[in-house]
């Protein structure tokens, strides 16, 4: 049985007429998270989990079409049994179970088994057919525990603070610049770019609890961020806005600084391998618990990737979709107004 296609338009499911995470214009798009790479703009009808909805108005616009339900709700889209469950990517992220005539698929969109403290932490989700991404789909790639790399970036904090230097973070603004304000919330006043108190009000609409935080103006003098704490997006490193906060060591937080030959370290004073994405184990831990009898790779390492499934005796092909880093995807799509 084939319950998902794929098309030029994305991920489809013929018998539901439905759509998961399309970059074309569909009638029903049914979203796994937030990221631009996955959530796009045209759709005529988004359905996503109540913690994304929020975000697809902020970074889509107030006046899409949009139904949202909570994980393990189950709704029947023209004869499919379609329900969320939780991704542990980023908040709001879902794996997209469809279940027809006793068949089940599970599109897992981008996704990480790591808890990280801010996200519904992943559930285990049994099928027959597993969509899987491979962004760090190689063993290089393995994340310290949370509270280990949490540590790394207060005592980075501190260590600035002891040479009368300003911390600054580079971090995607949905999701990893949540997390850096969580971790280092103790040490100091937190100052974010607008991009991210813009989403962080998404976070606070449906309760979830942030660090205090100040947006500052950057077209302004930024002198009073002395010594503290600041937070920007990718697309801001090595631009004029850095350039004019006072004494500034910058680190890069993404998966990438797994390894020191990563883009753009030769522009950061510090690196931190924080990753909303499965590392190499915990692909492989997510893939075999699922029991799938055929896994689809969809976007990172994926050939590197599917091939190493298909030696341990996991059917596995690599299937060309449009999605990516969103590092970039947010560095391309979004409006920063320095």
């Amino acid at each position: 049985m084939k319950l998902i296609t794929f098309t030029n338009k994305g991920i489809y499911c013929p018998q539901g007429k439905f759509y998961i995470d399309p970059w074309r214009p569909v009638d029903l798009a049914i979203i796994t998270h937030g990221h631009a790479d996955h959530a796009r703009w045209g759709m005529k009808k988004y359905l996503c989990h109540h913690f994304t909805k929020p975000i697809l108005y902020k970074r889509i616009s107030e006046d899409i079409e949009c139904q949202s339900v909570e994980y393990g709700e189950v709704i029947n889209i023209n004869g499919v049994k379609v329900s969320l469950h939780p991704a542990g990517h980023i908040i709001g992220s879902a794996q997209i179970r469809l279940e027809y005539k006793g068949y089940v698929s599970v599109v897992s969109g981008d996704y990480k088994v790591q808890d990280d403290g801010l996200s519904t932490p992943f559930e285990l989700v049994r099928c027959n057919e597993f969509v899987t991404e491979s962004t760090f789909g190689l063993p290089i790639y393995n994340w310290l525990e949370v509270d280990d790399l949490n540590k790394r970036l207060q005592n980075w904090v501190l260590r600035n603070k002891e040479n009368q230097k300003t911390s600054v973070f580079i971090g995607y603004s949905l999701g990893k610049a949540q997390r850096i304000m969580k971790a280092v919330e103790e040490l100091g006043k937190i100052h974010v770019h607008y991009s991210i108190g813009k989403l962080n009000e998404a976070f606070e609409a449906v309760g979830i609890n942030l660090p205090d935080y100040e947006i500052p103006d950057f077209r302004e003098s930024v002198k009073h961020l002395q010594d503290e704490i600041v937070i920007v997006p990718p697309a801001l490193l090595d631009s004029n806005v850095i350039k004019k906060i006072p004494n500034a060591a910058t680190a890069i937080c993404s998966g990438w600084m797994q390894v020191r030959g990563a883009r753009r370290w030769r522009s950061a004073d510090a690196g931190f391998p924080m990753s909303d994405h499965a590392d190499w184990k915990g692909l492989l831990q997510a893939i075999k618990a699922t029991e799938a009898e055929l896994v689809h790779v969809t976007h990172g390492q994926t050939e590197v990737f599917s091939k190493y499934l298909n030696e341990i005796g996991i059917q596995s092909d690599v299937v060309e979709t449009l999605y990516g880093d969103d590092d970039e995807e947010e560095k391309e799509k979004e409006v920063i107004e320095n």
